[in-house]
């Protein structure tokens, strides 16, 4: 298990990916997200997960220029969003994204969603970015089993990662253990349920029992399924709190109580079915 913030798990290429990192969904452009991604650098976060749909990419690349760590230490991700997608628009759009991160190369690039008739080249793009060496990994995110059977049929590199909605009301069995068979590394966006979860009987008393907050229990069970993590926030003490789950270990029969508090509740949309 991982032991620190800048731990790794070897994606199925080689490359090393951080087990824990700063998502910046809905941190705003400017200040609000410089501050954050700066001050997560500062607290030893070493992985930062934007989009292009979050339009906060700019700031994310002020902050890694001036966060004053060496960029090969750092593990960006961006994705192409949905009316972005296709062979040439999605070219387009990594050129787009690279260009306003202002870097030379990204660490990890993920199709948003699975949107139907477009992600197969949507993915051939990838692939050939991946092939030029100006993304380390590639991935999906929101893909269900028959998605990335789908994707994988035709597919010439399999995709490194898959990042979906987890969290204790959403445990993903079969998913987790398709992409641990397939070995595709499952991410977890939401982890905390969007807050959701804190009040939760059963997480709060085994807060109390572990003398962690509710928060650090969640992230804590994420990592001992070998799921990354990527928790948001913009407040300097929720990211000091979030990054503090290295120092101790959930029982086996801890684990299994957070299991049974699935009940395949999402909070963001059903992959299956979408309409943006």
């Amino acid at each position: 298990m991982p032991k620190n913030l800048q731990d790794t798990t070897t994606l199925h290429n080689g490359v090393k990916m951080p087990w824990l990192g700063l998502g910046v969904y809905k941190a705003q452009d400017g200040k609000e997200v410089i501050h954050a991604v700066k001050t997560a650098i500062k607290h030893g976060y070493r992985s930062i997960d934007t989009a292009s749909f979050y339009d906060n990419e700019e700031g994310v690349g002020i902050a890694i220029k001036e966060a004053g760590v060496p960029r090969e230490e750092l593990f960006i991700t961006t994705k192409v969003w949905n009316t972005e997608q296709g062979y040439d628009a999605t070219i387009h759009a990594f050129e787009t994204s690279i260009k306003k991160l202002g870097l030379d190369y990204l660490d990890l690039y993920l199709i948003h969603w699975p949107v139907a008739q477009k992600y197969k080249e949507t993915w051939k793009a990838l692939e050939k970015l991946y092939r030029d060496g100006r993304i380390r990994a590639i991935g999906v995110c929101n893909f269900q089993i028959h998605h990335l059977k789908d994707l994988i049929r035709t597919a010439e590199v399999k995709p490194m990662v898959n990042q979906v909605e987890f969290h204790p009301s959403l445990t993903q069995k079969e998913l987790l253990a398709y992409c641990k068979q397939e070995n595709i590394q499952l991410e977890a966006w939401a982890p905390l349920k969007r807050g959701r979860l804190q009040d939760d009987p059963t997480i709060v008393e085994l807060a109390e029992k572990y003398k962690k907050t509710p928060a650090q229990i969640i992230l804590r069970w994420d990592l001992q399924h070998e799921v990354v993590t990527i928790p948001k926030s913009v407040k300097e003490h929720r990211l000091i709190e979030n990054s503090n789950v290295f120092n101790f270990e959930l029982l086996a029969e801890d684990m299994k109580k957070i299991d049974q508090l699935n009940k395949n509740e999402r909070t963001g949309p059903d992959p299956d079915n979408f309409d943006f």
